[in-house]
């Protein structure tokens, strides 16, 4: 096998990737739950000379390895994936990043968003449910003729404040979401936000937008008016 074919193979990959592994990204990454150390940029490189490889993504995926698994959902054609293997796949992510390239690179990108947004939107598990949420959060943008706004408000209202982590994430988007796209639910939006103050003192870098749903809201309408 020649070099180049034998790089391409899972052990070979899996020794790239390795070798980029850099202690000091680790240790930031493993505060945010994310066990790899990696630069993603580099990464993404390998996906490019990868191109699109379904059965490697497959193999790839198989590892566990949260580094190759990120790799696979770079190169995988997400039409070829079942509901019921996409489930699996959320339900094994593991890590924080795995799990929302999972959704945004192959469910969203896939035949089966709408059924599996359904399928977690209420599931017990916190974590699969924030995929849902994410889902919907997809719909409010997109297409949300068909969805209840108003229940939507209504149970991020109720459950957000009190809800773990990975969840009041997504409710929070979901909120966000919502008063950018409806200036007819707009005031409520940030009144919500405003009362629940959920996120209102997460640290933001310089010329980031704070996730702060009603911050959230005001510089984005404020930008999409002035564009």
């Amino acid at each position: 096998m020649s070099e180049e074919r034998s790089a391409e193979t899972v052990p070979g990959l899996r020794a790239e990737l390795a070798a980029l592994e850099d202690p000091k990204l680790r240790a930031v990454n493993e505060r945010r739950g994310d066990d790899h150390g990696v630069n993603l940029s580099k990464l993404r490189a390998i996906a490019k000379r990868l191109k699109v490889r379904h059965e490697l993504a497959i193999e790839l995926w198989a590892t566990g390895d949260t580094a190759a698994r990120l790799l696979a959902l770079l190169v995988c054609r997400p039409r070829l994936y079942s509901r019921e293997e996409l489930d699996r796949m959320l339900r094994e992510a593991g890590s924080p990043k795995v799990h929302d390239w999972l959704v945004n690179y192959a469910v969203k990108k896939g035949p089966h968003a709408e059924a599996l947004r359904l399928a977690w939107f209420d599931d017990p598990d916190p974590v699969v449910a924030s995929a849902g949420w994410a889902l919907t959060s997809e719909r409010v943008v997109k297409r949300p003729e068909g969805l209840d706004l108003d229940g939507l408000l209504d149970r991020i209202e109720a459950e957000m404040k009190d809800a773990p982590e990975r969840l009041q994430w997504a409710m929070n988007e979901c909120l966000a979401r919502i008063g950018i796209a409806d200036p007819g639910r707009r005031a409520r939006a940030i009144g919500i936000g405003e009362r629940l103050e959920v996120l209102k003192d997460y640290p933001t870098p310089p010329n980031c937008t704070s996730p702060f749903a009603p911050i959230w809201i005001g510089e984005t309408v404020r930008r999409q008016e002035a564009a």
